[in-house]
């Protein structure tokens, strides 16, 4: 008999992984667009086409089929005969309210590139380097909570999670004063 459900998680997990490396890349072009004018001179409409061309092919081909998948695959796996316990499971619903977060995220990012086709960029490159670490965030949280389960105790693992986010946005604030010198 052939464990289907293997295949699927499998499918969920290379999907969900091709998903974060299309949301980082895809950040990272919106700090380039951001800061082409100040970065590229005279050239920067070139290279701003360039990125809006790199967003484009990165945010249709890679970012939102895998997304698409990845809920696909994981829905698939989650309604399963074997894992249908999953639903009543606390983790579970921890973890699907983070995803539905970060589903939003997706289209804050959907929103943010479809604006800079429009030629607007509301954002400075330092305040993208914060977004891009938004994603991040999930990842670390959405893996936790779904390896650890119930071995979180709720306040020391949102603790650690305030915790990692000011570590996170410490660093970004010093990488801005050694890039400014």
């Amino acid at each position: 008999m052939v464990n289907w459900i293997g295949y699927t998680k499998a499918l969920h997990l290379i999907f969900m992984v091709s998903w974060f490396a299309g949301l980082f890349y895809m950040v990272r072009l919106f700090v380039y667009y951001a800061e082409s004018d100040d970065n590229h001179g005279e050239l920067s409409s070139a290279f701003k086409k360039q990125y809006l061309l790199m967003q484009k092919r990165l945010w249709y081909i890679i970012s939102w089929p895998s997304m698409l998948f990845t809920i696909f695959f994981g829905l698939i796996t989650l309604f399963s005969n074997q894992y249908e316990y999953l639903l009543g499971e606390s983790y579970m619903h921890v973890k699907l309210g983070f995803v539905g977060l970060l589903v939003t995220y997706h289209f804050l990012c959907h929103s943010i590139h479809t604006n800079q086709l429009k030629g607007v960029s509301k954002y400075s490159g330092m305040q993208m380097r914060i977004w891009n670490e938004v994603a991040t965030l999930f990842l670390v949280i959405i893996t936790f909570v779904i390896v650890l389960r119930d071995q979180i105790d709720g306040l020391y693992g949102t603790l650690g999670f305030i915790l990692f986010a000011v570590v996170l946005f410490i660093g970004i604030k010093v990488y801005k004063k050694i890039r400014q010198n």
